[in-house]
């Protein structure tokens, strides 16, 4: 298995996981959406994209990270907002490895950490937990929404 730093060149591989994701969270498809979507954060390189590659040189898994900022620490962090890997390549460690590739990013650029949000009853949180990710108890996130 390949972990690389995604660019515009892996768009076609990388939509097609992309549109996958974004059904697994019950949306709906929109392939020029997602790809309008994709081309921006490539072009303002407002997020990381890392893709994994199986040894057939499929495209297996992705991430993408936010950046953000910490005001109280004065340091850039990141919001680890999007993990997916293909159905037919769970359980093989790929989610494992995309993980943990990204907090390899995190340490070798010196930032605060990374942070996601999940589900209540996610089952990859015992991955996160095994990864030693912790559980924030002391803080309460809220949201406000416009639409």
């Amino acid at each position: 298995m390949n972990i690389i730093k995604a660019t515009i060149e892996n768009l076609e591989q990388l939509l097609p996981l992309f549109e996958a994701y974004r059904k697994f969270y019950k949306q709906s498809s929109n392939t020029e959406f997602a790809r309008d979507f994709l081309i921006d954060r490539f072009n303002k390189k407002d997020s990381i994209l890392f893709m994994a590659f199986n040894n057939e040189k499929e495209a297996i898994g992705f991430t993408q990270l936010y950046p953000t900022f910490s005001s109280v620490t004065m340091e850039q962090t990141y919001i680890l907002n999007d993990l997916f890997v293909t159905s037919n390549s769970r359980g093989s460690k790929v989610g494992e490895k995309i993980l943990n590739h990204a907090k390899q990013f995190v340490i070798k650029n010196n930032f605060k950490g990374l942070t996601l949000e999940t589900d209540f009853n996610n089952p990859a949180q015992e991955l996160y937990e095994r990864l030693g990710w912790k559980k924030d108890t002391n803080v309460l996130h809220y949201t406000w929404l416009n639409k």
